[in-house]
């Protein structure tokens, strides 16, 4: 089986997407997009404002309250003038985001680098004005990390890294919308329930979520629960290989609260995921609860899912079973949030143990995130995204939204 999976071949993921197609900017009122709603034999249109009527009867809605951070710094060389763009991915040093965000001398992450070939040895330096300081920004890279860096960041201000980053840095948006950052992305670009910083790309299916409409899902008895996915850079990396089986899933940092593993032990609601964050973080939490059965005192490392653990995975380890580990794990720990890391990969035959349905955006061609949906819907995306052209859906990051059930 793992096999027939490594050798899908991504080009049977591909489709005409004209650039005309892809929306630059959302709409000015988040919940009058469209909404294409499917399940087994039916498809039909309806707007975003439509979810909580559309949601089946006592549904639990996860969604992922990351929150993007300023990302992309800009640095200029002394001595000729070089622009150098420093994209942070993930902390090193400390590796906590919290703990990072919250360093008020000095902090190390994993970094991007634009123009690396012109940054040499030397530090790099800016002044930016902080909470009303003069604060002098200094980077340092240390050394390389595959594609990336290990950067230094250190100032001479008891100001934090977040205040910083929130002062100089800029939001990254998606580099498919072929567009510079604009003020009103620093809005545009995050979910009304965002609050956990650490994202360098939105859970965008949840950019269509309104106060109204959340109200609305309360009004109608929709339990609504977060999670958090810290998405990274990743997220926008193109399969580039011919078969999935050389293509290597990134890695993200999630987390989820020791209740909501509880609540979905009990099975009573029916799961709908918002986003494919949610639908990656949820989905991994029964590999994590094999792993523990098999070796409760598992490391960090070891709890780690990888990307082909799925369908290497031989366990019949119930549902329930599988996050009751998580939960005894949690309780030998004494914590209350499950903290790991997941590199999943969801493609077509992957089982489905926590979600029922997903409210997700449409995707960009031979990318995983096709592969995710086409897995949810057992091989008919192509008829999914067929009504999402002929009807003059908006596709990726700002563009309209879908509800899949099974």
């Amino acid at each position: 089986m793992i096999e027939d999976i490594r050798n899908i071949r991504i080009e049977d993921f591909n489709y005409p997407l004209p650039d005309e197609r892809i929306a630059k900017h959302p709409l000015a009122e988040r919940e009058k997009c469209k909404l294409l709603y499917y399940r087994p034999g039916e498809i039909a249109e309806y707007r975003f404002s439509d979810v909580p009527a559309l949601l089946p009867q006592d549904a639990m809605l996860i969604y992922n309250n990351t929150r993007v951070i300023n990302a992309r710094l800009r640095f200029r060389k002394p001595n000729n003038g070089a622009t150098i763009e420093i994209f942070c991915l993930e902390p090193l040093t400390p590796r906590d985001y919290a703990i990072s965000f919250a360093s008020t001398s000095r902090c190390s992450w994993l970094c991007f680098v634009g123009n690396a070939k012109r940054w040499k040895a030397e530090e790099l330096q800016q002044v930016v004005m902080v909470d009303g300081c003069e604060v002098t920004l200094s980077a340092r890279r240390i050394d390389r990390r595959g594609n990336a860096f290990e950067v230094e960041f250190s100032w001479n201000h008891d100001v934090t890294f977040a205040s910083i980053l929130d002062a100089v840095g800029e939001i990254p948006i998606p580099p498919y919308l072929n567009r510079s950052t604009e003020p009103s992305d620093l809005t545009d670009y995050q979910t009304v329930y965002s609050h956990i910083e650490g994202s360098v790309a939105a859970p965008t299916a949840g950019l269509h979520f309104t106060d109204g409409v959340l109200a609305e899902c309360d009004r109608r008895g929709i339990t609504r629960r977060e999670i958090t996915l810290h998405v990274g850079a990743g997220t926008f990396q193109p399969v580039k290989s011919e078969t999935i089986g050389d293509h290597e899933m990134h890695t993200e940092f999630i987390s989820v609260p020791r209740s909501l593993l509880v609540e979905l032990m009990e099975g009573a609601k029916p799961v709908v995921a918002v986003g494919t964050t949610s639908v990656r973080t949820l989905e991994s939490l029964y590999y994590i609860g094999v792993i523990l059965r098999e070796n409760p005192d598992a490391t960090e490392e070891e709890l780690r899912v990888g990307q082909w653990l799925p369908y290497e995975c031989q366990s019949t380890l119930s549902t329930r079973d599988a996050l009751a580990e998580i939960v005894a794990y949690l309780d030998r720990h004494n914590t209350d949030v499950y903290i790991g890391s997941t590199q999943i990969m969801i493609a077509p035959s992957f089982r489905f143990h926590i979600i029922s349905g997903m409210i997700t955006n449409f995707h960009q061609p031979q990318s995983t995130l096709l592969l995710l949906v086409s897995a949810f819907v057992d091989g008919r995306w192509r008829e999914i995204y067929d009504f999402a052209m002929q009807h003059d859906f908006r596709f990726l990051s700002y563009g309209d939204g879908s509800l899949l059930l099974r």
